[in-house]
C-alpha cells in the first residue's frame, strides 16, 4: 500500500453540507485518509428539505471515475446516492473491471427528508450488478426493506434482511437500526455469523447524514487495512461521536460534528 491512503466517494452533492459527498470528505479527513470524489447528482437542499435534484450525465460520472482511478487509484471506495438506473449501470461497469480496494455500498433509496431517490430499474440494477461488487453493504431499515421487498421493523427482521441481502452477493451486510426505538442496534452479517451490535442511543433532536458518515468511516477503516468487524465497530464509534457533537445550524435537522468546531 502506498504511504497515503486514498478513498473515493461516488455520491451526490448536498448543498447543505450535512450528508452526501460533503459528509464523506469530512469523514475521510477526520479518519486520516485522502478523499477523492465523483459527483453523481447535484441537490438543492438544506436542513429542512430537498428542494431540487439533478443527476449528472452518466458519461460524465464515468469520466470522473476513470480520471480518479487512472491516476490516483483507490484503497477503498464508498458508493452513496446514484439516483437512477443509468448511473447505477455505469458505476457498476466502471468498477467491475478495476483492481480497487474494498467497496462499501450505502444503498441510498430515500433522502432523510423523505424524497425518493432510487426506484424501479435502478433498484433492480443495484441488487444485481452493484451489490455483488461490495465488500460491505450498509442499509438502514427503509433501505433494507426496499432491497428485500418486505418491511424491516425489528431486530429479528434485521437479521433476516442481512442474510438475504448478503445472499445477493455482498461480502458482508450491516443493517443499521438508528430508526428503531430504544438502544441503537445494528446487525452485522459476515462469513457464517450474524452479530448484534448494541449501543446506548444518543438523545436529542434528529440528525442529518448518519448513514453517509457511517459508510464513509467504514470505507476509511477498510482502506487502512482493518478487518470488516473491526472497521464496523470503529465506524460505529465515530458516528456516535459525530452525533454527540451535532449542532443545530439551520431550522431543520441538526448536522453532525465530523470534526470539532472551533468558535472565535
Amino acid at each position: 500500500m502506498r504511504g497515503v491512503v486514498r478513498v473515493l466517494t461516488i455520491a451526490g452533492s448536498d448543498s447543505g453540507g450535512g450528508a452526501g459527498l460533503q459528509a464523506d470528505l469530512k469523514t475521510f479527513a477526520a479518519r486520516g485518509v485522502y478523499g477523492t470524489s465523483v459527483v453523481t447528482a447535484v441537490t438543492a437542499q438544506n436542513t429542512v428539505a430537498v428542494r431540487a435534484i439533478r443527476g449528472v450525465p452518466p458519461r460524465l460520472v464515468r469520466a470522473q471515475i476513470d480520471a480518479v482511478l487512472d491516476d490516483l487509484g483507490a484503497d477503498a471506495i464508498k458508493i452513496g446516492m446514484l439516483l437512477g438506473a443509468p448511473t447505477v449501470a455505469v458505476v457498476a461497469e466502471a468498477l467491475a473491471g478495476r483492481r480497487v480496494g474494498p467497496i462499501v455500498v450505502d444503498p441510498v433509496v430515500r433522502a432523510s427528508a423523505g424524497t425518493r431517490l432510487l426506484r424501479g430499474d435502478g433498484l433492480r440494477l443495484l441488487r444485481t450488478r452493484l451489490l455483488p461488487l461490495a465488500a460491505v453493504v450498509t442499509p438502514n431499515l427503509a433501505e433494507a426493506s426496499a432491497l428485500i421487498g418486505e418491511p424491516v421493523l425489528n431486530v429479528d427482521a434485521m437479521r433476516e434482511a442481512a442474510r438475504r441481502i448478503r445472499a445477493l452477493g455482498a461480502g458482508a451486510v450491516v443493517v443499521t437500526g438508528g430508526h428503531l426505538t430504544g438502544d441503537a442496534v445494528d446487525v452485522l452479517a459476515v462469513g457464517r455469523t450474524v452479530e448484534i451490535l448494541r449501543g446506548r442511543r444518543v438523545s436529542g433532536a434528529p440528525v442529518h447524514g448518519t448513514g453517509c458518515t457511517f459508510a464513509a468511516a467504514l470505507a476509511a477503516e477498510l482502506a487502512k487495512g482493518a478487518s470488516i468487524v473491526a472497521a464496523v465497530r470503529s465506524a460505529k464509534r465515530y458516528t456516535v461521536a459525530c452525533i454527540r457533537r451535532a449542532r443545530a445550524l439551520g431550522a431543520g435537522q441538526r448536522v453532525l460534528g465530523h470534526l470539532p468546531y472551533r468558535c472565535r
